[in-house]
This record gives structure tokens, sequence and C-alpha cells, in this order.
């Protein structure tokens, strides 16, 4: 019979061969792969943010690649409509009945890239399906395939022709993740790959093999939810929640569902790491990306030019942690 131990060794050598499969299409970035594969393993979505170029359709792509489940995309644009995410309903035949046509939305993976290109009504479309898990049309409710996870991209807001998400719909993503340039070496690497042997602009996906399926990336969400977390730690996750409600140069505070997000992310991120139990530690190491999509500057703020991530530092310093 496998013992805990043995089965979270396991489970954590299955998240490694899953980061190196991603190593063979993205290079470096090492801590963005891994905050998605905690995103994944946490049963969440992921909001991944940066100027254009810098991999993010790619990380997605070799994500899904790597497992072996159904992956859908969209690119999302000014036109595009609610309907040609979740599907429709079109009448057929001479006695004319209605037939259900669904959307790419019904997928285990499904990328919406550039999210931020599509005004707030398409957006909004993807509430009900990242919070319940299901699509209604035409008064009908399905659900969808499991495990399901958005992967959305945006470019930052000072892009040309960009909407800024609604307020409730980011506060279903349970990481924001920033990508920023990588260092010349990583760079150098990203040209030589995509260049030397590749026809045009295609990505270099060809060697990265499938190494979890759908039973697998359950199997894995289920231990996350039986990871162990002391009361104490708990605690410390809600108080860095609930500070960020009262923080100077803060505007407006993350709810209950950001210490939600704390508490998960962090039992994913022990797992990621072989471990049975969540630590301070482990909150702390996913406090930015939990929460920096959640509070939003005052104006005063802004104008002084301050960063949300620099204030979620500044509370995690003044936020005592359990000693033990």
């Amino acid at each position: 019979m496998e013992t805990e131990s043995s089965s979270i060794v396991k489970a954590a050598e299955l998240l490694g061969a899953l980061r190196r499969e991603i190593g063979k299409a993205m290079v470096g970035q090492l801590a963005v792969v891994d905050q998605v594969l905690i995103t994944l393993i946490a049963s969440g979505h992921v909001l991944i943010e940066g100027v254009p170029g810098l991999g993010k359709t790619l990380l997605v792509r070799a994500l899904a690649q790597a497992m072996s489940l159904q992956a859908g995309r969209v690119q999302f644009t000014p036109d595009l409509m609610p309907s040609d995410i979740t599907g429709h309903s079109i009448l057929e035949g001479a006695g004319h009945e209605m037939r259900l046509i669904k959307g790419p939305v019904f997928t285990n993976l499904f990328l919406a890239d550039e999210i931020n290109r599509a005004p707030a009504k398409t957006q909004s479309a993807l509430l009900e399906l990242m919070q319940e898990y299901q699509v209604t049309i035409e008064g009908k409710s399905l659900p969808l395939p499991k495990p399901f996870l958005v992967l959305a991209t945006q470019n930052p807001l000072e892009t040309e022709g960009t909407y800024p998400l609604p307020e409730a719909q980011l506060d279903r993503f349970l990481f924001k993740i920033d990508i920023g340039y990588p260092p010349l070496a990583d760079e150098v690497a990203i040209v030589l790959r995509t260049t030397v042997n590749q026809t045009g602009s295609e990505f270099p996906l060809q060697s990265v093999k499938p190494c979890l399926n759908e039973r697998a990336v359950q199997a894995l969400q289920s231990m996350v939810a039986h990871q162990r977390m002391d009361e104490s730690v708990v605690d410390y996750a809600v108080r860095i929640a609930r500070a960020t409600r009262s923080w100077p140069g803060v505007s407006m505070g993350c709810g209950p569902r950001g210490a939600i997000a704390l508490v998960r992310a962090a039992k994913a991120a022990a797992l990621l790491n072989a471990r049975s139990f969540a630590t301070p530690d482990d909150v702390k190491a996913v406090s930015l990306a939990a929460l920096r999509h959640r509070i939003a500057l005052s104006a005063d703020a802004q104008l002084e030019g301050q960063k949300v991530d620099d204030l979620l530092l500044a509370i995690l310093e003044a936020t005592d942690a359990p000693r033990s």
C-alpha cells in the first residue's frame, strides 16, 4: 500500500516531469512556469500579463501539449461575441428544431488569448464558466469537462486597443502572473531555438511530449485539496488579506476570495515542493500572484508612482507570521 509520503514524492516527480516538458519549448521563466503549475493543481484559473512577444501563448500551448487533455483557443478581438465562446442554438430541418452548437470553451484547457482586447460584455461571458464550471445556453445549463482551466493572456493596459477586465472577473482568477523581459542568456537561447531549423515563426513544440493525463491531473488536484495546513497558517493568510483593506495607498482591498486563494495556492505550492503540509513561507511565496489583481491603488498612490507589488511586500513585512 502506498504511503502518504511516497505518494507526495510521486506527485512532485510528475510535476517535475511536466515542468521539464514545458521547458523544452519555454526558455527560462522558471518562476512563471511554477506559478502556472500551482494554478493547475489548485483547480484555479490564471491570468498572464506581459507585453507582446514574451512567450505567454507559447507557455500555454506547451502546457496543453504536455498533457493528454483537450485544449481550445480563442483570439479575443473587439468584435468577438459571447456566443463565439460559449456556443449558440440554431433552427434546423423542416421541423425547425433547435440544435445546440457548443463553443470552444467546452474543453479542458481554454486559452483566452489577449482577453483584454474584447469589450466587457464578451469578457463577462467567462464569469459563469469560471465560477460554476458550466455554461447556460437558451436556458439550459451544460457542465464543462473536468479538469477545466482558463488560461488567459493580456497585454498591459497601456497598450493601444485594450479594455480593463471587470473586477468581478479578475477576482475569479486564482493567480495573475506578470512576465517580464528575459535575461540576455535566455533571450539568446530563445532566438536560437526559434530560428535554427524552424520554418517561419511557428512555435517549437515538436519535442514536447504528454506526461500527464486527465486522471493524473484530477488526482493531483484531489491531493492539493487534502493537503494539511495548520489553523495558525490559515489565520496568517486571512490577516494578510484583511490588511489590504485598510493599508495606506489602497482604495479597494481584497475580499474573502483573496484569503481562499492564498490557502489553496499555498497548499499547491507545498505539493510542488514534495511536502504534505503548507507553511507560512508557502503563503508568502504565492501572495503577490494571488493578490495583485484583487486590490486597487488610490489616486494619490498612483500619482506617486507606487506599485501594487510594493504595497503587498510592505504588508507581508508588517504581518507577523506564526513561528511554529
